[in-house]
């Protein structure tokens, strides 16, 4: 090293490097740091996919850690604890302010704090074994920043500090602050358990609180998101695209979810039920009852619901007609059926054959331009539009998403992404051409990233009507990687009874994906080795109750998508899955349906999970991980400027 030349372009960033780390010292201290840092052992990731707004099970999942803290609970603590008190401790750990008043009301306080309080400590401490000083202090909110170091670090064979952690705890208790500490170290524990979450798409929809998800997302320590179908529909609506906020507050009444946008996002509906009155007053809408099991929903409020279900599905199919007009290229004339009902015989024609329509109540449509909104359809998506442009919660949710999202992500040689990379029927990357460029494979989903950021962030959104045009385009066209079908048939589900026209023709990366040689492909594709990498996806329901296998392909895809949404768990047979990838190698964990918060409090009832080791390999180090790299990088700048400063090259200050 001593007889290393530099460039002069390096130079001049070991000058700009070493503001940090000024002197001879300074150096020296960060690189002994850093080489330390590469041998401790690597850090959890967890990876969670198609939420769904189900956020109970969601939120329970992550104060949990997926059932990991009660597993390891019973690991450090079955000598000392029984069963019954080690249920009392884990739901002490993840419900902390309503756990406590609820054992304080049964006079049980003093378990609390003398019994209850230095297992979770303790607990804490096997957990931050894994991390640096420097990590942990980041975790911590003051004003206990100092009170849980000094805990955390603590030695049990030294009777003077023995002595001061419980003068600390005494102190504590005497000052009531004893219940705010307990929760700060609860919500450490948590986040030493989970370092880092991967959500793998689709967090909207269907489920009562995707909007509960995204501020428990937004609280997160430590996260990325890969887009999903439904994910990017509510960007698009938040956007400003008009089709896609007909597709939003559609799905929101199929499942009786309008809540979401009343409460959630302050998005008024007035309009809308006033135009489901106005033309549907006489109409049962039978077909568009909401899916829901809430027995709260008065009679009245589910016929409600029914009309602007019903009427905001037809503005959404007139505007889609628009858009297949308007994009050829598409290939999705087949969505047009307005134009193909034979209204004399309340019948439409798909593909040749004629469908008796379980519904023929069409005020709005005019058959001789059915594409066209009324007057009055006309003013309620205007309303809507700006009601999503101006929702302050709902742009500062999608906002956050594109900060930490994006269509794929390659994590610690895994690559993740949530629906499919589109495939032709020969197996190979399909392709779409846009102004002369063709886009195939990892370039595809760079193209269509580049485009929903450039039509969000536009200044001017009705000029971009592209980018309006590829939102929707994502949501269910044949080569969108978040969709990966060739049509969506709502239409068809809605007004046709024969269930061989619901069908949605997957493609071709659905019949290839469990191939290995595919699996090679694709990881090549985006630069992964196939003998070290794995894909990790959602998107499809894994039918675990029908034998189905998350794990495919000899190890090297995972399908993680169990059923989180209630709508899939009687085709999934569970409620969801965690892959957890730690420092022993990945685990698969299965998830039984929650019941509710109260249950989990009162009863302490917990998620039943299943775990299973599905990759044990050597144990990895920070070294073997993405951040390794980067304290790799520094540590051969800091190398570099070590030697700069023996031979006088650079100043130290």
């Amino acid at each position: 090293m001593e007889n290393v030349q530099y460039s002069q372009e390096r130079l001049e960033y070991l000058r700009l490097f070493s503001k940090m780390y000024p002197n001879l010292k300074t150096a020296k201290a960060a690189l002994v740091r850093n080489k330390a840092y590469l041998s401790l052992p690597k850090k959890t990731e967890f990876f969670l996919t198609d939420i769904h707004g189900e956020h109970e099970a969601f939120n329970h999942v992550l104060k949990n850690a997926s059932g990991q803290l009660k597993i390891k609970l019973q690991e450090l603590f079955s000598d000392v604890l029984n069963e019954a008190e080690i249920k009392k401790t884990a739901t002490l750990l993840y419900y902390p302010v309503r756990k406590i008043e609820v054992m304080k009301k049964e006079g049980n306080s003093s378990l609390i704090y003398y019994k209850y309080l230095p297992i979770i400590v303790s607990l804490a401490k096997s957990l931050a074994s894994k991390y640096n000083n420097e990590e942990i202090l980041s975790k911590i909110n003051d004003p206990f920043k100092e009170i849980l170091m000094e805990m955390i670090f603590s030695e049990d064979f030294d009777d003077d500090k023995n002595y001061y952690i419980k003068s600390l705890y005494e102190e504590m208790i005497e000052n009531d602050v004893i219940d705010d500490f307990i929760v700060e170290l609860t919500n450490l524990i948590q986040m030493l358990a989970v370092d880092h979450l991967h959500i793998i798409g689709d967090i909207y929809d269907r489920g009562p609180g995707p909007h509960i998800v995204m501020d428990r997302l937004m609280d997160f320590h430590s996260l990325d998101i890969q887009f999903g179908n439904h994910d990017i529909l509510w960007m698009g609506a938040a956007a400003g695209s008009r089709v896609c906020i007909a597709n939003v507050v559609r799905i929101s009444a199929r499942y009786a979810n309008l809540d979401i946008l009343e409460d959630g996002y302050g998005i008024n509906l007035l309009s809308l039920a006033q135009l489901a009155q106005s033309y549907y007053a006489e109409d049962d809408c039978l077909i568009f009852t909401p899916k829901t099991e809430d027995v709260n929903f008065h009679e009245r409020d589910i016929l409600l619901m029914a009309r602007m279900h019903k009427a905001i599905s037809i503005i959404q199919f007139k505007l889609e007609g628009q858009m297949v007009d308007k994009n050829p290229a598409y290939g999705m004339d087949g969505r047009k059926l307005l134009d193909k009902i034979d209204w004399e015989n309340n019948a439409v024609s798909i593909g040749g054959k004629q469908y008796p329509l379980r519904d023929n109540h069409f005020p709005t449509v005019d058959p001789s331009e059915p594409y066209v909104l009324n007057d009055f359809e006309t003013e309620v998506i205007e309303k809507l539009e700006k009601a999503f442009l101006n929702s302050d919660a709902l742009q500062k949710h999608v906002k956050f998403i594109f900060a930490n999202g994006s269509f794929y992500k390659v994590a610690n040689k895994n690559l993740l992404f949530h629906g499919c990379i589109p495939l032709d029927p020969d197996g190979d990357f399909a392709a779409i051409t846009h102004a002369g460029q063709t886009y195939r494979g990892k370039a595809l989903l760079d193209f269509f990233e580049k485009e929903v950021r450039r039509f969000y962030f536009s200044r001017d959104k009705h000029k971009n009507q592209f980018g309006t045009d590829i939102m929707w385009y994502l949501w269910q066209g044949a080569l969108s990687p978040l969709f990966g079908k060739e049509q969506m048939t709502t239409f068809e589900r809605y007004f046709i009874s024969d269930k061989e026209t619901h069908k949605e023709k997957k493609n071709p990366y659905f019949q290839r994906n469990e191939e290995e040689v595919v699996c090679d492909m694709l990881l090549k594709e985006f630069g992964l080795s196939p003998e070290t990498s794995r894909i990790i996806t959602g998107h499809v329901p894994v039918k675990a109750s029908k034998g189905e296998e998350p794990v495919k392909a000899n190890g090297k895809l995972f399908v993680i998508d169990g059923g989180f949404a209630k709508a899939y768990q009687k085709e999934t047979g569970l409620a969801g899955y965690t892959l957890v990838y730690n420092s022993y190698g990945l685990q698969l964990i299965e998830h039984q349906p929650f019941e509710s918060v109260e249950k989990a409090i009162q009863n302490e009832e917990d998620i039943i999970s299943v775990t299973r080791v599905v990759e044990k390999a050597e144990r990895k180090y920070n070294r073997d991980t993405d951040e390794g790299q980067v304290a790799t990088k520094e540590i051969n700048d800091l190398e570099d400027l070590i030697n700069a400063y023996k031979k006088g090259i650079i100043n130290s200050r």
